[in-house]
């Protein structure tokens, strides 16, 4: 609707262009609303999974008497016996997502940018059937809107931090 030329919605409605635009304006908003929610939802999940790494981090170098864990990153972005490139870590999920959406990495939390980052980019282009360059230019992307969200959380630290400093005060 927000997309429908003023004109011809007003003429649909049976409303006014005056209306109308109040209508589609409205409708923005909304959008908009919803978009900087899911980013909040975004930004808040990622910050509850860096206070439980924190924590996490902190509980075993607290206990020097844990037993070390056996964990291996299984990493295989060669080619087989066959020639055939490895398959990556990303769901099918995530690949169709950023095959088929025009800013994918808007559309990924920020687990998934990480996954796609740490993807070798040889086989993230054979996984979505690209060139190395579109998906270089994918990665880039994806980055960059890590990026973002990063900071966007140092931001939030910095203002609780304010907010923290400034009930203290008498």
């Amino acid at each position: 609707l927000i997309d429908v030329p003023r004109s011809d919605l007003a003429e649909e409605l049976g409303q006014s262009e005056t209306q109308t635009q109040v209508l589609q304006e409205t409708l923005q908003q909304v959008l908009d609303r919803r978009e900087e929610e899911r980013q909040s939802r975004q930004l808040l999940e990622l910050y509850l999974e860096a206070l439980k790494t924190e924590d996490s981090v902190l509980s075993k170098a607290a206990d020097p008497q844990a037993a070390p864990r056996k964990e291996m990153d299984v990493v295989d972005t060669g080619t087989s016996s066959t020639g055939t490139p490895a398959r990556t870590a990303l769901s099918d999920q995530v690949l169709a997502a950023l095959r088929e959406k025009p800013a994918p990495e808007l559309c990924l939390d920020s687990q998934d940018l990480e996954l796609v980052l740490k993807e070798d980019r040889a086989a993230l282009a054979w996984a979505l059937g690209w060139d190395k360059q579109k998906a270089a230019a994918l990665q880039a992307a994806c980055e960059q809107e890590l990026s973002k969200r990063l900071q966007q959380v140092q931001t939030l630290h910095s203002l609780r931090s304010t907010s923290r400093g400034k009930k203290a005060l008498p």
